[in-house]
């Protein structure tokens, strides 16, 4: 082979080493590019959207579930140093509780007033739900505080059912609500034993068929609370 066949041959040799991609290729890679990016941002919104929604579903239930155990530690204590249940009828039914309690009957440093009367904080308390433009509130009223006197417990509560028994009850639990309960309900004076409802909903999040769409739900917590004044040896 001469000369320059050889230098022909390295030519041609170099020009392929060093040749690009054709314009049909680069469509291709480009296409597929986009598919991957587009499969990966409908992939990463939709757990971003599953992860904003369980963080708002956490922070609802633990809101409501602080309050929860709030109302029932207050509502364990009605008739603490009084001769009825201290429930107030009048002002209790399925959405409505009052309770009334003489909770420094002992205590020596107090008044006789404040020792023989139901008026200093705490003592006379209301709870019931409040309805606002975009939330329900779980308020406490308490009618012997000093300044404000209500206080939200929660604000992320879609409703409140309270059920008075004379007697410890089993049930199911049905949507928002218990249902099926082992003895029926008495007259709010009459209870020894209350059941306490609280409902959370939880709204849809994302479009239906779409990626990470998740359905509307609802949370139920239930408390049962035993009353100071009645038969404990019985519960």
């Amino acid at each position: 082979m001469t000369l320059k066949g050889k230098f022909e041959m390295t030519q041609d040799a170099r020009k392929k080493a060093t040749a690009g991609f054709s314009l049909l290729e680069l469509l291709i890679a480009m296409t597929v590019t986009l598919v991957l990016l587009g499969i990966a941002t409908s992939v990463l919104a939709a757990g971003y959207r599953i992860r904003s929604r369980e963080n708002s579903v956490t922070d609802a239930v633990a809101d409501v579930q602080r309050a929860l155990n709030i109302m029932c530690r207050e509502v364990a204590n009605a008739g603490f140093n009084l001769n009825t249940n201290g429930i107030v009828a009048g002002d209790s039914d399925a959405t409505h509780l009052r309770i009334r309690s003489n909770l420094n009957r002992y205590d020596t440093t107090a008044s006789a007033a404040s020792r023989n009367g139901v008026i200093d904080p705490g003592e006379d308390l209301k709870y019931f739900v409040n309805g606002a433009s975009n939330t329900d509130y779980l308020v406490r009223y308490d009618a012997n505080a000093t300044g404000n006197k209500n206080t939200v417990l929660a604000n992320k509560l879609d409703s409140l059912n309270i059920h008075y028994f004379a007697q410890r009850v089993s049930y199911s639990t049905s949507g928002c609500d218990i249902s099926s309960p082992s003895a029926g309900e008495v007259n709010p004076a009459a209870a020894a034993y209350v059941v306490i409802a609280v409902c959370v909903q939880i709204p849809a999040s994302g479009s239906p068929n779409t990626a990470g769409y998740q359905p509307p739900s609802t949370v139920l917590l239930v408390s049962d609370v035993t009353l100071r004044n009645a038969a404990l040896n019985s519960f």
